[in-house]
Parts: C-alpha cells; sequence; structure tokens
C-alpha cells in the first residue's frame, strides 16, 4: 500500500505542472505513428527494401486553444515529425498561433501548410498521403517541395500569415501570405549563389522569395454541396512563388506562378476525384527537392524521385485523378495521373506517367493497416535525352530510370 501510495504521490509531482500551466487552457497532446516494409525498383539503381517511414508520417505534438469569450479562440500548435525506422525526431511540423472565431474563420502566424496542401486537393484527395505510395512527389501526379508551397509531405511554410474562412453557403476560401523569405532573415547573407540566390531546396536555406524581402502568396477556394445523395466538391487556386531582383539579374530566373483545379464526386461507397496543375516559370516550388522526392531520410540515398518536378524555370503539366470503394472496413484505391516538364534552354522535356493500385483496412478508428503498389513510367525527348526512358540526371533530381514501388504498412493515430 505504502509503494502504491509513493507511486501515486510521484505521478502526482510530476503532473501537477503541467496542470497548473494549463489552468484555463485546453491542451490536447496528439499524434501519429507508422512503419512501412518498402521495396523500391528504381531504374538504373539497385533494388532497395526496408522497414521505414520514408514519408515522416509518424509525428507528435500539443493542439492548445483558450476560449475568449465572444465566440473567439485563442489557439496554437506545436508538431515535430519522426522517422520509426531511423529512430530521427528532428522535423519541424507545423508551429503557429492564431485566433478564430465562428463568425469569420481562422487566422494563424508562423509555420504553417499551404491550402494547396490541406485545403484545395492537394493531399486531401490522397488516400496514401504520408506513405510511399502518395501522389506528391514521387508519385508523378501533383507538385510537393520543400519550400511548402505545394504538396509535399514535409514541406511547410516558413513566417506565414494564414487565413481560412467560415463556410457560407457551401462556399470558403483560404489565403496565405509569406511577407519577404522568412527562411533569410540573417542580416549577413551577401547574396552570393551559394548563400540565398538558388531558387528551391533544403541546400539554398529554402528560398521561397529569396533576399530583398519579396512577397509570396497563395489563395484557393472551393464549394461543397450534396445533391440527391451526391456529394460534390469544387476547388481552384493559384499560388506565386517570387523570384527577386538579384535572382532575376543573376540567374535569370523569373516568378513562379502555379494554378489549379479539381473536383470530387462521391455516391454512397465510390468516389472519384480529380486535379490539375499548371506550372509556369517553376522555381523552388514545382522543381525537384529532398521533401518531394523522399529523400530525406530514404532506405538509402537514391531511393528517392521528384517525378512531378518541372524543369528548372520551365512550364509544365501535372495531371491527377482516382477513384476509391468503400468495401467495408477496407477503402480500395486506384489513382495515377501525368507529368509533363516542357523544355528550357538546353534542357530536354520529360515526362512521367504513374498508377497506384491498393488498400486501407481499418482495424478500428485509430489503427490502420495498408498495402499497395506503384509504377512510374519515364521518358525524355530532346537533344539531351541518353535514350528513351532515362532523364537526365540534375542534382537533387533523383531522376534515374522507371520505378517500382510496394509497401505494407501499419498506422495508428493517438
Amino acid at each position: 500500500m505504502k509503494k502504491k501510495l509513493i507511486a501515486l504521490a510521484v505521478a502526482g509531482a510530476l503532473a501537477a505542472p503541467v496542470v497548473a500551466s494549463a489552468q484555463g487552457t485546453n491542451v490536447t497532446i496528439f499524434g501519429r505513428v507508422q512503419a512501412e516494409y518498402s521495396g523500391v525498383d528504381n531504374g538504373n539503381n539497385a533494388y532497395q527494401s526496408g522497414i521505414s517511414d520514408n514519408a515522416r508520417s509518424s509525428r507528435w505534438g500539443l493542439q492548445i486553444t483558450e476560449d475568449l469569450g465572444r465566440g473567439l479562440r485563442a489557439n496554437a500548435r506545436m508538431e515535430m515529425g519522426l522517422n520509426t525506422g531511423a529512430g530521427s525526431a528532428s522535423t519541424p511540423r507545423e508551429q503557429w498561433v492564431g485566433l478564430s472565431s465562428n463568425n469569420w474563420g481562422d487566422v494563424k502566424f508562423g509555420r504553417v501548410q499551404s491550402p494547396f496542401k490541406d485545403f484545395a486537393g492537394g493531399m486531401t484527395i490522397d488516400p496514401f498521403a504520408y506513405t510511399t505510395l502518395q501522389a506528391n512527389g514521387a508519385g508523378a501526379t501533383m507538385t510537393g517541395s520543400a519550400n511548402g508551397m505545394g504538396s509535399g509531405a514535409n514541406s511547410f511554410v516558413n513566417g506565414a500569415i494564414r487565413f481560412d474562412s467560415i463556410s457560407t453557403e457551401g462556399f470558403s476560401f483560404a489565403a496565405l501570405l509569406m511577407p519577404g523569405d522568412s527562411n533569410q532573415f540573417d542580416p549577413t547573407q551577401t547574396g552570393n549563389i551559394g548563400s540565398g540566390l538558388l531558387p528551391g531546396g533544403l541546400g539554398s536555406n529554402g528560398n521561397t522569395g529569396g533576399k530583398d524581402g519579396e512577397f509570396d502568396g497563395q489563395v484557393a477556394g472551393k464549394y461543397v454541396t450534396n445533391y440527391m445523395g451526391h456529394d460534390l466538391s469544387m476547388f481552384g487556386g493559384y499560388s506565386r512563388d517570387n523570384a527577386n531582383a538579384a535572382q532575376k539579374m543573376t540567374l535569370g530566373v523569373r516568378t513562379e506562378e502555379t494554378w489549379r483545379i479539381g473536383g470530387t464526386w462521391k455516391y454512397d461507397n465510390l468516389s472519384v476525384v480529380g486535379q490539375y496543375e499548371r506550372v509556369y516559370n517553376a522555381l523552388g516550388a514545382a522543381t525537384c527537392t529532398s521533401a518531394a522526392a523522399l529523400a530525406a531520410n530514404p532506405i538509402v540515398a537514391s531511393s528517392g524521385q521528384c517525378n512531378s518536378a518541372m524543369n528548372s524555370g520551365g512550364d509544365g503539366d501535372i495531371w491527377h485523378v482516382g477513384t476509391n470503394y468503400k468495401w467495408g472496413n477496407t477503402l480500395l484505391v486506384a489513382q495515377g495521373g501525368k507529368t509533363n516538364a516542357d523544355a528550357i534552354g538546353t534542357t530536354a522535356a520529360r515526362d512521367a506517367t504513374s498508377f497506384t493500385v491498393g488498400a486501407i483496412h481499418s482495424l478500428s478508428k485509430r489503427t490502420s493497416l495498408f498495402g499497395g503498389y506503384q509504377r512510374v513510367t519515364q521518358g525524355v525527348t530532346g537533344a539531351n535525352a541518353a535514350d528513351g526512358t532515362n532523364p537526365v540526371t540534375t542534382a537533387g533530381s533523383y531522376l534515374s530510370g522507371n520505378r517500382n514501388t510496394w509497401t505494407i504498412g501499419m498506422r495508428h493515430n493517438f
């Protein structure tokens, strides 16, 4: 009995500071733990397999809210990602503070997700989001990036303001503004090629706008309705990743613009989704990065690809289509699409076509098993193509032939 009382006293002492600091505030601990056994056959590279969490789906965090009265709430979120296969826990995810109201919506300040990721299409229409079979980057059907402006699993926008409206008659919108390049607050940046001019990628400080305080932004809207039992949703958006004067003058790059349109239809247990993106003057958001290629912590360094990447500074199109069927506790998934990267300068045009099939089985509301197969076929046209199947490899692109991927995994949300 004494041992039990001592244990309870110790537990109470440890919990007391947490409770005290949370008085008047609702603090929720949340997270996800996931592991996959995956195999990758990536063109000319050796076949690889292993148990990991390549997409870094695993995470934990704190969701904080305080009721300020009159329908107004203060909110905050702190979240970190981890890799269950590698034992790492160093990926920063959402980190923001904000306000919300039942009358007008939510506003957030800090490191946030983009509307292209979690509001209009993107991850919201991909059942395999945050797995090795996801549609962005390696899947070749939607943009993914390190700078956060696309649909990358590990991509977030630093130093941003985001607003999400309430839904009115089925209509809602979201807008994001990054006032200046918040990845380059360091005043010692000299503007040399190696310290701030290169567009995009983790190796060049993220660079979503560049030195000199350019503004980046994104806006998206959607309409949701139900007609005679049919759930319909239509969405669209515009994203702008500015190039600053130094980038334009030294590297000859221009401001990236991306347009997106799409929709979903659901009736009973069947659903169909579609999305189209048009990219102009690709910079960090639409060129290949480790965040898009699942190469931040891959099985081995060559397992990543970035099949949705445009050629740097070039234009292109990205299509995504899919259909899902709910059969009891199992969701059957078939999806795919195509990327067309236009030629620019001496860089050849290329394309990537993908299809993915698989299933997600729910053991409970929080625990699920998933698995499937993905095939990506690449092609190149132009003077730089060594043959008809292998794209010209550029630094960090991991574009090396056709790709076959299979995976089986388990996920638990808490």
